[in-house]
């Protein structure tokens, strides 16, 4: 009994994500926002990883399928600059890890604008902080003062603004990326002793890097260092007064 509780919480200490985890947190408490008499667009839905999330409302959800991977089913196919819907819609609008592969996002939360009802909600996500993705649909990255300005511009009152993860998160990611994609090649470095000097040092740390990487990642679901500036993403709910 002892040994398979330490098997699972191993398992879960190995793969967790922290940024994922705020992010369904956020999206969770969007869902408990709205009542079963909203009508909830997801746009920029992917996989659709979150329609669960909605079941107790009308739950439509759009995306362009233009980027090769795997897509969920959608209500309809759309460039989310021109959605082929009727003015004021929808009670809320989910647009998660999407505004950064938009090249012209103020168009598209206009759009977004236009389709909200009156008082209707936009809960929105993007980064601050990743490397480019979805080749080549990956425009921007966002601090918090471009997206209140951009939110705001497309006529939105913004409620709340802040980071989705801490600090802790972020250098866990790049520690992440640090083990898996620096080579232990001397030459890489420009050889010599400088070259030999990092192969070496970073033989010793890359199995640190993992370790700690681990160590932030799950720390940061209950304690986010958030006054540093450097979060990997931001998050925003708006509404259309």
């Amino acid at each position: 009994m002892i040994l398979s509780i330490l098997r699972r919480w191993r398992s879960d200490f190995y793969s967790y994500n922290a940024s994922r985890y705020h992010l369904a947190q956020f999206v969770q408490r969007a869902a408990h926002s709205v009542d079963k008499s909203s009508i909830v667009l997801d746009a920029g839905a992917g996989e659709g990883m979150y329609r669960s999330f909605f079941d107790h409302t009308h739950y439509e959800s759009t995306d362009f399928y233009q980027v090769d991977k795997q897509y969920g089913d959608v209500t309809f196919v759309s460039n989310l600059a021109h959605i082929p819907i009727p003015d004021q819609r929808y009670d809320m609008i989910l647009l998660t890890q999407v505004i950064e592969h938009l090249p012209d996002p103020l168009r598209v939360l206009q759009e977004l604008y236009r389709l909200l009802k009156d008082h209707g909600q936009l809960w929105l996500s993007g980064p601050l902080f990743f490397p480019e993705h979805e080749q080549p649909y990956d425009f921007y990255r966002y601090t918090q003062f471009g997206l209140r300005y951009l939110v705001e511009k497309a006529g939105f009152e913004v409620l709340e603004l802040y980071p989705l993860e801490g600090y802790g998160t972020t250098v866990s990611f790049q520690l992440k990326t640090a083990t898996r994609q620096l080579p232990l090649i001397s030459s890489a470095y420009g050889g010599g002793i400088v070259g030999v000097s990092i192969v070496a040092l970073l033989a010793i740390g890359k199995p640190l890097f993992h370790v700690l990487s681990m160590l932030l990642d799950y720390a940061d679901r209950e304690h986010k260092i958030t006054d540093v500036g450097m979060c990997k993403n931001y998050c925003l709910v708006a509404i259309k007064r």
